[in-house]
């Protein structure tokens, strides 16, 4: 006997799968975290702007929309330490203009001074806190791009 599946039903199960993703998806699995690392409970900003976004987003929910949750998962090694914010809107995040002047000002891209980096793809945010070429930070973005893009 030979089982088939209607294209319709295939499809609806693929497409679940993709939408369904959820904070606990992105976030770093003990696993994954690269030697050296270490969890750290709290907030590890290199700006203090990035934290006041996290600790403040219902504020600005105007800008960037309805927040349906939030995490941070925060990191300390020897020489590397800071902090990964992850978001998830009610609908797509419609605030990179607000979030890009918050963290770095007239600059409008990351600084020595201001080194954070975001992803804001349909209903996900996730702000990375690190300086540059941190082992976590690329580990994370890796992670990140292969489930969200």
């Amino acid at each position: 006997m030979k089982i088939t599946i209607p294209l319709s039903l295939l499809f609806l199960l693929l497409t679940t799968t993709v939408f369904s993703q959820t904070i606990a998806d992105l976030k770093l699995k003990s696993k994954e975290i690269p030697k050296g690392y270490t969890l750290s409970d709290g907030h590890i900003c290199v700006s203090p702007q990035a934290c006041t976004f996290y600790t403040d987003i219902e504020t600005y929910s105007n800008m960037t929309g309805v927040l349906k949750s939030k995490a941070v998962q925060s990191f300390k090694n020897k020489t590397d330490s800071g902090s990964i914010m992850y978001f998830e809107f009610e609908n797509r995040f419609k605030g990179d203009r607000f979030l890009q002047g918050m963290l770095w000002g007239k600059d409008g891209e990351p600084t020595d001074e201001h080194p954070e980096e975001y992803l804001a793809t349909g209903k996900f945010l996730i702000i990375w806190s690190f300086h540059p070429n941190s082992k976590i930070k690329e580990k994370s973005e890796t992670k990140i791009d292969a489930i969200l893009q």
